[in-house]
């Protein structure tokens, strides 16, 4: 097989395409699952179940004549019905490399078809000692089970905003968020009793020993379960699947049982009717495991083998083993009614933590969706009980068993304020979930700015084919809103824009964008840190609106000896794009504006750009800029590399600009890494970045 050519571009070609537009800115088969929609009416119930056979088999050939649902044993109508069944997909990998080929474009060009999960990782309630049961466990579920096409997310229930991530399909970063966990969680009650009751023993007689901790326990259990109800609010908005909160505890360390004794008891117990309770009328289902497997008392249990177990410890101090182990059930206990309330499982006291894994991907991979209007519409905050049943004889059906109706006047959701969006599009941006109708790319690519900040490039792409156009007066006419929004690890919003695209094409330009598109390039300045960055859509004509969830991380460009920035790709046949607005800094360095594609044909021509920033200002040197293309299988299709000196930075802080035009022709169709590392010879400082893209041929070739 023959190699790209080998092409350095260095000049400017006139390929750009730019459309004018009318803007206003303002800056701050299986059966496939249905599409994820989200706030539908109020009173509007949905449910899921699970059926399975006498094997636990799962049976998927169920009509909606097989169904029932009862309301406070009343009948419903069904109003919606589907049969999920998701596949778990793999990441693709090299053969050079195991990790995952993690793509720089969010895209929401496929309907969503995954799995929905949060990992809730209780730091409250686990000692520092057992915190690495909670991290591999976490891990382990992380890289064996979740699959490609999943969404995922990874909370504390301390509410630790540095260490969450949001929904995300990229294992690496929720790998990262796990690695921050540490316990925080106390000592055992019934230790720290003992000892306050040997801090005093030989003092005044005590009828009862007290916990000196309570309050602190008191209040993490609360913040804990709080947490459980803040996640169910979260996703209450999402329909059409199954969301699961996979709550990785050593429970609640607190009787809520001992009203007499526990000042806390009465409160705990109406938060932990008022987490199920959220999660029930949410319908998510809770999926608790003690990452201890099979759990003993352990060094505590050891601890207490020197503690009399006689009246001369008050009697009423609960310091024994027996006690031990009752302070353990208790907190278990809460773990499984969590789990039995809202229609999940509870994994407690066992070791094979993979059958606890594949359960929990089973169960939400496939299932039946129900929904209903209930007759009894009052908004009264009573329970209701529902019960979901199969005429067909020896199925069993597990779902929720209730939820609890909501009170007063329907809440006003509260949306992301982000200026100049519409309401209806302020409500597309808060989605959970990326949005799929109206089809969206985006990069971002971060270069130096003014220091410390770094300036982030942002391509994003809508697909033409989705916009419906009125023709008027020989114009084709179109309205599309557009928000971009940066929100740092607080949830706060960093940056971003919304801006109305009033279009009034010209037959040819119509003609352009229906076919390959639209364009807006945007950049902004942002301190170095995690992002999440949202963009969403509108558009008149079709009603239709899409959103994207994409994660940003922005380098400290002074921090080591070297970096490379963001890589931008341009090519002969994106330029055909029309650009709403483009960046006049890579008119400089490009032929054409950047592009959110990453799928080319054969025959196309690749523009390559990135910058390398030298921190090393006090002894000369030469740095070693190479760009490969490597085919999956390892071979080495393209090799580029550009020498450069540190004289051409005159002993200031900058970089050296890397522009390559490579021919995409001579090979094979297929994924291929393109990688631009940068090397000193003082010292053997090494920096690189990596973008995958695929070669396809293209259809008038005869595919």
């Amino acid at each position: 097989m023959s190699h790209f050519r080998r092409s350095v571009w260095l000049g400017l070609l006139g390929l750009g395409l730019t459309v004018g537009v009318v803007a206003q800115q303002s800056t701050p088969e299986p059966v496939q699952p249905p599409p994820v929609t989200f706030r539908l009416e109020v009173n509007y119930v949905e449910v899921d179940a699970v059926v399975t056979d006498e094997d636990d088999n799962f049976v998927n050939d169920l009509t909606l004549d097989d169904f029932e649902i009862l309301e406070d044993r009343e009948v419903q109508e069904i109003s919606a019905f589907s049969l999920v069944n998701i596949p778990v997909e793999y990441a693709e990998r090299t053969l050079f490399s195991s990790e995952p080929i993690e793509p720089d474009v969010s895209s929401n060009e496929r309907l969503f078809d995954g799995r929905v999960f949060v990992l809730l990782l209780d730091d409250l309630q686990t000692t520092p000692l057992r915190a690495s049961h909670t991290k591999a466990a976490a891990k382990e579920f992380i890289e064996r089970y979740i699959g490609a096409n999943d969404f995922t997310s990874v909370f504390f229930t301390s509410g630790r905003a540095d260490a969450s991530q949001g929904f995300t399909g990229n294992r690496r970063l929720l790998l990262d968020a796990v690695d921050k966990f540490s316990g925080q969680g106390s000592r055992s009650s019934v230790m720290g009793r003992t000892d306050t009751y040997f801090r005093y023993l030989g003092q005044e007689p005590q009828t009862r020993v007290v916990d000196e901790l309570d309050f602190e326990r008191g209040r993490n259990a609360r913040a804990t379960l709080q947490t459980l109800r803040y996640l169910s609010d979260w996703l209450a908005g999402v329909r059409g699947r199954r969301k699961s909160v996979v709550f990785m505890s050593q429970g609640i360390d607190y009787d809520i049982y001992d009203v007499m004794n526990s000042p806390y008891a009465s409160t705990l117990m109406s938060e932990l009717k008022g987490a199920i309770g959220a999660a029930a009328q949410a319908n998510v289902a809770l999926y608790t495991l003690d990452p201890r497997g099979m759990a003993t008392t352990g060094s505590d249990e050891i601890d207490a083998v020197l503690i009399p177990d006689d009246l001369s410890t008050g009697g009423q101090t609960g310091l024994t083993n027996d006690s031990l182990r009752y302070n353990l059930r208790l907190a278990q206990d809460t773990l499984q009614d969590l789990a039995d309330g809202t229609g999940g499982m509870a994994f407690i006291n066992s070791n094979d933590l993979s059958n606890a894994f594949t359960r929990i991907i089973e169960d939400n991979s496939a299932y039946y969706v129900l929904g209903y209007y209930p007759t009894n519409d009052r908004r009264d905050g009573k329970d209701r009980t529902i019960e979901v049943r199969v005429t067909r004889p020896g199925l069993v059906v597990r779902s929720r068993k209730g939820y609890q109706a909501s009170r007063g006047r329907a809440p006003k959701f509260e949306f992301l304020e982000v200026e100049g969006a519409s309401d209806a599009l302020r409500e597309v941006m808060n989605s959970p979930l990326p949005v799929s109708g109206l089809t969206l790319g985006v990069s971002a690519a971060p270069f130096l700015g003014e220091r410390p900040k770094a300036s982030v490039a942002f391509v994003v792409e809508m697909d033409g084919r989705d916009l419906r156009f009125t023709e008027r007066n020989g114009l084709f006419e179109d309205t599309v809103e557009l928000s971009l929004t940066i929100l740092d690890e607080e949830g706060k919003i960093a940056g971003g824009e919304s801006q109305v695209l009033g279009l009034e094409l010209k037959p040819e330009t119509h003609e352009l964008v229906s076919r390959y598109g639209l364009k807006v390039i945007s950049r902004f300045d942002l301190e170095p840190g995690r992002y999440q960055v949202r963009v969403a859509s509108l558009e008149t004509g079709s009603s239709r609106s899409g959103s994207i969830l994409h994660d940003l991380t922005v380098p400290d460009f002074s921090e080591n000896l070297l970096h490379v920035s963001g890589i931008v790709l341009a090519s002969a046949d994106a330029s055909r794009t029309p650009t709403a607005r483009s960046d006049e800094q890579f008119k400089e360095v490009l032929p054409t504006q950047p592009t959110t594609l990453r799928d080319f044909t054969l025959g196309d021509e690749l523009f390559v750009f990135a910058e390398i920033y030298d921190n090393e200002l006090k002894r000369e040197h030469t740095v070693d800029i190479t760009t490969t293309i490597r085919a999956t299988d390892g071979r080495i299709v393209f090799d580029f590399t550009d020498v450069r000196s540190s004289r051409e930075l005159q002993g200031k802080r900058g970089g050296y600009g890397h522009a390559l035009r490579i021919p995409l022709q001579g090979v094979d169709a297929g994924l291929y890494i393109l990688r631009t590392e940068a090397r000193s010879r003082l010292g053997n400082a090494v920096a690189a970045r990596e973008v995958p893209f695929r070669l396809h041929v293209a259809p008038q070739d005869g595919l």
